[in-house]
């Protein structure tokens, strides 16, 4: 009975023409002397905590460099290395086109017989070796290569195959 008298009485102050909108917001009491107040305060996420006063990616001033090495050059001259005089000897022997001739003729007689592969193997060895020196075409070393390899793994397909019908026979 008390509910409803509550609630009646409620019903009844808010249809009234002079309620107060006051006391129906919340109230909050202060926390008591219990509670432990932090030394700071709570910073947010972001905020500035001192410690840097310019942005980090100003200008920097950057000092004159100087250049030192040892005072005593042993009896050594001044200069240590110079190019030669003598024009070098320009190496014309290309490895690469004949790593990629082998490489081809091994893969043509991969695809009918399995005894192309001292010649695929040998264009492999070629298609490397031509890979490391500076002055070959790496575009047919790297051809070479792959056609070396397809060569090498054709021709053991024909002799795996071989194998395989030769103890079917014997």
């Amino acid at each position: 009975m008390s509910g409803a008298n509550g609630a009646g009485s409620n019903g009844a102050a808010s249809k009234g023409a002079g309620a107060d909108d006051s006391s129906r917001q919340p109230t909050f009491e202060e926390a008591s002397n219990e509670v432990e107040h932090p030394a700071s305060a709570t910073r947010m996420p972001g905020e500035h905590r001192g410690g840097y006063t310019t942005m980090p990616t100003g200008p920097v001033d950057v000092g004159q460099v100087v250049a030192s090495g040892p005072a005593d050059t042993a009896g050594m001259s001044a200069v240590q290395w110079a190019p030669h005089d003598a024009a070098m000897d320009d190496d014309n022997t290309r490895l690469a086109p004949w790593a990629l001739v082998a490489a081809v003729v091994a893969l043509c007689a991969s695809f009918f017989v399995g005894w192309g592969i001292p010649l695929a193997v040998i264009a492999v060895i070629a298609a490397i070796m031509s890979l490391r020196r500076p002055v070959e075409n790496r575009a047919i070393a790297v051809w070479a290569l792959i056609l070396g390899i397809a060569a090498t793994i054709y021709s053991l397909g024909w002799l795996i195959w071989a194998a395989m019908q030769f103890e079917a026979i014997g």
